[in-house]
C-alpha cells in the first residue's frame, strides 16, 4: 500500500510546530540508535541478544506523546523504541546494552530487561506476554491513587496470543481500568505469520469480545496513531475503562539480530521502506503543510547523529560491572 497523498490528510493543528519536531526527534532518535545498534551488534560489540524496533517508531512516538511521567508502560523484548518514546535517558540505554556499569541497570540487563521506575518504563521483558499483567497492576494502582494516570502495554502480535494478555483484557475490562493494550502487529510472531497465527478477524475483533473499544490503526502514520492514542488515553483519565488499540507495521530488521528472515517475500523490505515509511511519511505531510520546513528537520538529524556517536563513544569507554556487583540487584530488600 502507498503512502496517503498528501491532498487527501487531514490537518495537524492540534499539534504545533514545537510537538511536531518533538515527535520527529523521538522517531529520527529510535531510528538512528537502532540502525547504530544493528552495526554495532555485527561487529560483535554488544553482548547478548538484540531485538529492533526500525520501522515501528510511529507506533512508540504516537502513543507515548500523550504521556507524562507519572504514566506508565510496559514493553517486550523490542523495547527500545519503547524506551526512548518515553523519555529514557540514550546515553544509559546504550551503555546499558553494551553491558556496562553506567547503564540504566548497572549493564546487568541488557537490551531485553531495560528499564526506568522512575520515568514510568516498567521494562523491556524477555517473557512473550510479560507485560500485560503488570500494567493490570499499575492501572489498578493508578485507579485507586485517583489522579488520571494510565498504563500502557505494547504487545507484539506473538505475545497476543499468550494467556497472559487474554486475561490481562478480561480484568481490565472487569475492573475498569485506565489501562491501554497496543497490539503491535509488525506480521510476524518470530517467523509466523500473523495473518493465520490470530483466529479472530483481527486483534481489535478480540479486543471487542472482551468488551473493550478497539480500533485498527495504520502504524506507518504517525497521526492516526496519535489520533487514537489520544482517544485511548482521555477515555482511561476520565474514568471510562480500557482499550485495545491494533496497530499495524512492519519491522526493517530481523526477529533477532542474526535472523536470516528467509520466511519474508522477495524485496518485502525494501517496499515497505519505499512506500511506507513512516519518517518519510511524516516528513512529506509536516513540510507540504508548512507547518514545518525541511532545514528544521534536517537540524534534528544532525543533533540525533551526534547524540548517538556520543552514545556509543561513552558506552565504549566506560567500565563493565564489578565481579562483587554479581549478585546485587537480585532480591528486593525494604
Amino acid at each position: 500500500m502507498s503512502a496517503t497523498p498528501a491532498a487527501t490528510l487531514t490537518p495537524t493543528s492540534t499539534l504545533t510546530p514545537d510537538e511536531l519536531l518533538t515527535a520527529y526527534r523521538v522517531m529520527k532518535t529510535i531510528r538512528v540508535f537502532e540502525e547504530r545498534v544493528h552495526v554495532e551488534f555485527a561487529a560483535g560489540e554488544i553482548p547478548g541478544f538484540v531485538h529492533l524496533y526500525a520501522g515501528e517508531e510511529a507506533s512508540a512516538a504516537g502513543v507515548c506523546a500523550h504521556l507524562s511521567d507519572s504514566d506508565y508502560i510496559a514493553s517486550t523484548h523490542r523495547g527500545h523504541g519503547h524506551c526512548i518514546a518515553k523519555g529514557v535517558d540514550v546515553h544509559g540505554m546504550m551503555a546499558e546494552l553494551f553491558g556496562r556499569q553506567t547503564g540504566l541497570c548497572g549493564g546487568k540487563g541488557g537490551s531485553m530487561h531495560v528499564a526506568d521506575l522512575n520515568l514510568g518504563m516498567m521494562g523491556a521483558n524477555g517473557i512473550v506476554g510479560g507485560g500485560p499483567p503488570l500494567i493490570v497492576g499499575a492501572a489498578l494502582s493508578a485507579k485507586r491513587a485517583g489522579q488520571g494516570g494510565v498504563a500502557i502495554a505494547f504487545v507484539g502480535d506473538g505475545g497476543s496470543n499468550q494467556g497472559t494478555t487474554f486475561e490481562s483484557l478480561n480484568l481490565a475490562k472487569v475492573w475498569n481500568l485506565p489501562a491501554i493494550f497496543v497490539i503491535e502487529d509488525n506480521g510476524y510472531a518470530e517467523a509466523t505469520s500473523s495473518r493465520w497465527s490470530i483466529g479472530a478477524e483481527s486483534n481489535a475483533a478480540r479486543g471487542r469480545g472482551f468488551g473493550l473499544p478497539a480500533t485498527q490503526v495504520d502504524g506507518h502514520d504517525f497521526f492516526a496513531v496519535y489520533e487514537a492514542a489520544g482517544e485511548a488515553v482521555a477515555r482511561a483519565r476520565e474514568g471510562g475503562g480500557p482499550t485495545l488499540l491494533d496497530v499495524k507495521l512492519n519491522r526493517y530488521f530481523g526477529h533477532f539480530e542474526g535472523d536470516s528472515q528467509t520466511y519474508r517475500g522477495p524485496n518485502e523490505v525494501q517496499a515497505v521502506r519505499a512506500e511506507q515509511d513512516c519518517l518519510v511519511r511524516f516528513t512529506r505531510r509536516v513540510c507540504e503543510s508548512g507547518e514545518v520546513t525541511s532545514t528544521d528537520l534536517e537540524t534534528i538529524d544532525q543533533q540525533v547523529a551526534a547524540l548517538i556517536e556520543e552514545t556509543v563513544a561513552a558506552a565504549k569507554s566506560a567500565d563493565k560491572p564489578a565481579p562483587e556487583s554479581l549478585l546485587t540487584d537480585v532480591y528486593v530488600t525494604y
